[in-house]
């Protein structure tokens, strides 16, 4: 027999909450009412939870890894529709379960569903699926839940994540192509070393004829190339490795991403995106009524800085202390000295790293521009919009980094390429040159 979980008031004004048997819900309605209370709120309780067992229409898949970003993004705006069209949240929900494909969000989806049928809200059901919903999103949508709008807010979430997700794409389209143009031109020149060059070299061998400077130094390349050929996918693989190894250590995921922060050309455009990204998230939690200490710590989490991670977390504990944001965020803008970073940049930038790193030490993350604006934000109450106008302002420089960066890039491949090619075709065909010539003459 069905299981339904009721919310019910007694004679006497207290709030009950309990679960019942019966055959359907009216009838559990009756039996709550001889009783002797009011049904204030009735669900299913387990019926959906051992449909998912089953498996079948409504039962969850296989699934690996996370919800992608995108994927919640298009859910949001969705959901934000049929909450703004005035459906019940549990049906927004499964009409929305209806559609979706199998996978993680559509696992989540059926966990959801079957937490509010057993008498939760919508925010701790998602707090149960982690892997879709992050703190976020999760605290956005309790805050709408306490206020009342959860559709404005639902609204506010979906042009957060649809922001962030330009951003994303814009980053990722302008890096696809040098990638793309990098790896082709490696799998063209390691193909021309292994396979090219040592014909010619037999060729030179057979007239005994004396070699060019270049040309000795390119069959020493293809020699080593031809002997380890195998360290053209196992270098990088090894260096990806080392930083994961090293990354998974607090020590060394700060120093990495400082490391980062402060690279020539790239370091840029990291900060403005990371500074773009956190003041959007922590513009709109407060927005949507989040406490500013839950917002802080939620944007801290979120920020996937080790360096922003730290510099929030000491702007929480001042504001804990009676202070203001703009100050200790001007206090702790600047990183200081960290030895990881120092090790990274000698290992990846030889000999002239560790003196960038040295001349970059002093500089901040969050420039005087932003300090500025949250200064203001936080006089006239208005601090949420200040932060929107930041992430704005940074998302438009962010765009234009990346147009001034791949603009660069070609032209600075081409030089890269047409340099190499160059250089092998002069120290191949010098010693042709000489050899047809010693040919006629003799």
């Amino acid at each position: 027999m069905p299981q339904f979980r009721f919310e019910a008031i007694d004679k006497a004004g207290k709030e009950i909450k309990d679960i019942i048997e019966a055959a359907t819900e009216d009838e559990a309605q009756a039996t709550i009412r001889q009783m002797g209370y009011h049904v204030t709120k009735i669900a299913i309780h387990k019926e959906r939870k051992k449909a998912a067992a089953k498996g079948g229409a409504d039962g969850k898949t296989f699934s690996f890894g996370r919800v992608k970003s995108k994927q919640l993004m298009v859910f949001t705006r969705q959901l934000s529709i049929l909450q703004d069209a005035g459906l019940p949240i549990l049906r927004s929900l499964n009409i929305l379960l209806t559609q979706a494909k199998p996978g993680a969000l559509r696992n989540s989806l059926i966990d959801v569903t079957s937490e509010i049928e057993s008498g939760s809200s919508l925010s701790e059901g998602m707090s149960k699926c982690p892997k879709a919903y992050n703190r976020l999103y999760v605290n956005m949508i309790k805050a709408g839940e306490a206020g009342g709008a959860l559709e404005t807010i639902l609204q506010r979430l979906a042009e957060f994540l649809e922001r962030s997700e330009a951003l994303r794409r814009k980053i990722k389209s302008a890096m696809t192509y040098p990638i793309c143009v990098i790896c082709f031109a490696m799998a063209i020149l390691a193909g021309i070393m292994i396979w090219i060059v040592p014909q010619f070299e037999k060729i030179f061998k057979d007239f005994d004829t004396e070699l060019p400077a270049m040309t000795v130094w390119l069959m020493t390349i293809s020699n080593y190339a031809v002997k380890y050929w195998y360290m053209f996918p196992l270098i990088p693989f090894s260096l990806w490795l080392l930083i994961k190894l090293t990354t998974s250590f607090e020590f060394g995921r700060k120093g990495w991403h400082l490391f980062l922060l402060k690279m020539p050309i790239i370091g840029p455009l990291v900060e403005k995106t990371t500074v773009a990204r956190t003041t959007r998230t922590l513009g709109t939690l407060v927005t949507s009524g989040v406490p500013i200490l839950e917002a802080l710590h939620i944007t801290r989490e979120t920020s996937d800085n080790a360096v922003f991670e730290e510099m929030y977390q000491k702007i929480l504990e001042a504001i804990r202390d009676g202070d203001t944001i703009s100050n200790p965020m001007k206090l702790h803008s600047r990183p200081g000295f960290h030895v990881g970073a120092l090790l990274y940049f000698a290992f990846f930038i030889p000999i002239v790293g560790a003196l960038i790193y040295l001349m970059k030490l002093q500089n901040r993350i969050m420039d005087d521009m932003v300090v500025n604006m949250v200064d203001v934000g936080e006089e006239t109450g208005e601090l949420d919009t200040m932060l929107y106008k930041i992430a704005d302002v940074y998302d438009q420089e962010v765009e234009a980094a990346t147009d001034a960066l791949t603009s660069m890039i070609e032209p600075l491949l081409i030089m890269f390429l047409g340099g190499v090619v160059g250089f092998i075709v002069i120290a191949l065909f010098l010693p042709l040159i000489k050899l047809i010539t010693s040919l006629s003459g003799g």
